[in-house]
């Protein structure tokens, strides 16, 4: 998985050592895949699935509340989808309100939590011209960290193309 430096510098910061400062000297060490550095507490969620729940959600608030019990409606029956997804699907589910409430998206998503650094460079590279995102341009450096996922201790084979990294918890 490619992404921003920045993304990757959390996990760098969190494995690197006194002897190896993987943020300030970059890591390029990983000629195999048994050398690649394990991320403490990084996952990387693929996007499976959109289901639009919309009906559902809305057909769980009586007409007529007030706002605060259409809103704990609304949490309740959120919960409820979110929860028989996961039980049926063993994917990650987060039901996303659109349109401030016209529109209700429950997202699958696969989980791994087995994350690994393959390549980062150091943050000077990275941050050249000091703008640590990417909403400059033309841009200068190296702004790029890679990630392979690992499933069962394998490297993971993503069919569907729209991860998203996150810290776990998140």
């Amino acid at each position: 998985m490619i992404s921003n430096h920045h993304v990757g510098a959390d996990a760098l910061q969190k494995v690197s050592t006194r002897e190896k400062n993987y943020i300030r000297d970059g890591f390029y060490d990983a000629r195999t895949p048994a050398e690649e550095i394990k991320c403490l507490d990084l996952e990387l969620n693929v996007l499976d699935s959109i289901e639009d729940v919309t009906a559902r959600v809305n057909a769980a608030v009586p007409p007529g509340i007030d706002a605060n019990a259409a809103f704990e409606a609304r949490r309740k029956i959120i919960a409820e989808i979110e929860k028989e997804s996961l039980e049926q699907t063993g994917l990650r589910a987060d039901v996303v309100t659109l349109w401030q409430g016209a529109a209700y998206h429950l997202y699958r998503f696969k989980r791994y939590t087995d994350v690994r650094i393959v390549f980062a460079p150091e943050e000077q590279i990275a941050f050249y011209g000091g703008d640590p995102d990417n909403f400059e341009f033309p841009r200068f450096d190296l702004d790029i960290c890679l990630f392979r996922a690992y499933e069962n201790g394998q490297p993971a084979k993503i069919k569907k193309l729209s991860p998203l990294l996150a810290h776990r918890g998140a």
